[in-house]
């Protein structure tokens, strides 16, 4: 039985330790619309650092709903709504600054 506790036990801490398996950060940002490929459903911004999403200040592709691309076109200065989920950056929320 105590072997049964300690295996149980070490099993959770294991668990605990990597972190949730699905796990999804969300960040708001600021920056310049370099592309947008709306038929792919994808936008290229460069910004500044997003610490809640561990980046460094780049550019970057992200995936993108093309309904939320009305009236964005390159050039344009935006404000985001980015997650990080199963390896994907998504905007969830985007407008003109």
């Amino acid at each position: 039985m105590k072997k049964m506790l300690v295996a149980a036990v070490l099993g959770l801490a294991s668990l605990l330790a990597a972190g949730p398996v699905l796990a999804q950060d969300e960040a708001s940002a600021a920056g310049e619309v370099r592309r947008i490929q709306a038929d792919k459903g994808k936008i290229t911004i460069k910004h500044g650092p997003i610490v809640d999403l561990k980046l460094p200040a780049m550019t970057l592709i992200y995936n993108i709903n093309p309904g939320l691309l009305k009236d964005i076109k390159p050039g344009d200065e935006v404000k985001f709504k980015a997650l990080h989920q199963n390896n994907q950056y998504i905007i969830t929320e985007i407008r003109k600054d």
